[in-house]
């Protein structure tokens, strides 16, 4: 029995280390046939974009895309080009572009009624916040909808400064938990930051990062992928990593806070997205909440990104850490691409919003909470945390494989679930990302081979990889080959080899 076990998990590494010998990899195949585009010529839609959309918001691609139809996990261009999205419109389509039911669920309520506020009740809501809260461990028992993950971020920030009577926001470095004026105040990476003054009480601390950080090792993080070739100097049943993190944040309270030291929140993603899938050390969290509880704060936990099933085992991320928040923000996935947003929280802390008035125009419109009752029916009936965790696993586990013969291009493979970050470097010692120039180069080859991933991290040399949670092995394989056949090409374009490294290309 032992020689057979041996021998299975020798066949399996054979198969995760496996890539095809051929030139481009072959799709897998999709039943749905795309409607013909018949809009505006491309230069046209271009041009219109260039003149009238914001500036800031750059399209991926030398040539943008002009996406024109969804399905499941594909995308079609205007040209009828199939593309495997694995970033699923940065982590938001949770279930699959189209899905029949969500579509079914959107024209009944619309042509029932399409809006109404909060200042009437209407059934959709109930039904919708009953299915939300059964989701939720413990008190967590009061939903306030909106439209967006800053949004939440918002209301949470001013829920916790009103039930604490404190200012001091405290969130970690690296970290991304909206755009709007207060959230940005707590993002903490540079490229997401403008040159114009931030609200006051935000304290940015040292990020946990097992592997760009001073410490942290092979067993520190909940992920099947060790962290590049750190050395984990854990000992016992006790995390090193987590220890000096611990005394990061301690240290910040003895110095930065006044002599009481209270604080109203401590925010934190359950992994880090925008910041190029960042995990921190087992049981950091957990003393950090209990930290700061002591200081009279209370936890949010951002699940914009996290939460919904995607990380596979757990269906909130932040149960992954073995806490329970006081506050949890939620977007993205919630709508699978609906513009909605939700803060839930304990009746305590919701009610401190009594002492003024609070509305929400479009915050639980009937049409967004038939949307977000669809997900979560579709999550439960298609098995998608489950499908999340075992294409997760195995998708990570190839990439795992993948680093091995591309050390000095790969230094890191993390994740949980389908929340995948592949770091991409120069130096696998110093972790010197790779140059910007080539690093474009890279990510185009994989568009044209047909896989749409995103980028993240301060340098933006992080693949973030967050598909529709109905993805499939055969999508994992294909992923992983198209990667490894764009790193190919790359260190053949900059002669690159096992021996020595090259950070040229800047």
């Amino acid at each position: 029995m032992a020689l057979l076990r041996q021998y299975w998990k020798h066949a399996q590494w054979n198969y995760l280390r496996k890539f095809s010998a051929s030139q481009i990899p072959e799709m897998p195949a999709c039943n749905h046939e795309p409607c013909p585009y018949k809009g505006e010529s491309y230069d046209t839609v271009k041009a219109t974009t260039t003149l009238h959309t914001a500036p800031c918001q750059v399209p991926f691609y030398k040539k943008p895309l002009l996406i024109h139809e969804g399905f499941g996990q594909w995308l079609w261009d205007h040209e009828g080009k199939r593309y495997l999205d694995m970033f699923a419109g940065v982590a938001t389509v949770s279930v699959g572009h189209s899905h029949p039911k969500i579509i079914s669920a959107v024209l009944q309520q619309m042509n029932r009624l399409g809006h109404t506020t909060p200042i009437y009740m209407q059934p959709r809501l109930q039904e919708y916040v009953k299915k939300l809260v059964s989701k939720m461990p413990g008190d967590l028992s009061v939903v306030y909808l909106v439209n967006s993950g800053s949004e939440a971020t918002e209301l949470a920030f001013l829920m916790a400064r009103l039930y604490t009577g404190a200012h001091e926001i405290v969130s970690l470095k690296n970290c991304y938990h909206g755009g709007s004026h207060t959230a940005a105040a707590s993002t903490a990476l540079s490229t997401w930051r403008y040159p114009v003054n931030s609200p006051s009480g935000h304290i940015h601390v040292t990020n946990p990062d097992v592997y760009h950080g001073p410490w942290g090792g092979s067993r520190c993080r909940d992920s099947p992928i060790a962290p590049g070739n750190r050395k984990c100097q854990c000992t016992g049943g006790t995390c090193f990593a987590s220890d000096k993190y611990f005394e990061q944040i301690k240290d910040v309270f003895k110095f930065s806070l006044p002599n009481n030291g209270r604080v109203a929140a401590f925010i934190a993603e359950s992994i880090q997205g925008v910041g190029g899938t960042i995990q921190f050390p087992r049981s950091y969290l957990s003393r950090v909440y209990e930290f700061i509880r002591y200081y009279g704060g209370v936890c949010i936990a951002d699940e914009v990104q996290t939460g919904f099933g995607r990380t596979g085992e757990y269906y909130w991320g932040f149960q992954g850490h073995g806490v329970e928040p006081d506050i949890v923000t939620m977007g993205k996935g919630i709508g699978n691409g609906f513009p909605m947003g939700a803060v839930v929280t304990r009746p305590a802390i919701a009610n401190t919003l009594k002492q003024a008035l609070h509305f929400n125009t479009f915050g639980g419109n009937p049409i967004a909470c038939s949307v977000g009752s669809a997900v979560l029916d579709i999550i439960e009936e298609e098995q998608l945390q489950e499908n999340a965790f075992h294409v997760g696993t195995h998708l990570l586990e190839r990439l795992g494989a993948l680093q091995l013969y591309h050390p000095t291009v790969i230094g890191d493979v993390r994740g949980k679930g389908l929340m995948i970050g592949v770091e991409l470097v120069c130096n696998p010692e110093t972790r010197e990302p790779l140059p910007p120039s080539q690093m474009i180069e890279l990510f185009e080859e994989i568009k044209d081979m047909g896989v749409l991933v995103g980028k993240g991290g301060l340098h933006a040399n992080v693949l973030r990889i967050k598909p529709p949670l109905c993805v499939t092995k055969a999508d994992a394989d294909f992923t992983v080959e198209v990667i490894n056949k764009a790193i190919q090409n790359l260190k053949h374009r900059y002669s690159y080899n096992e021996e020595s490294v090259y950070c040229n290309g800047v």
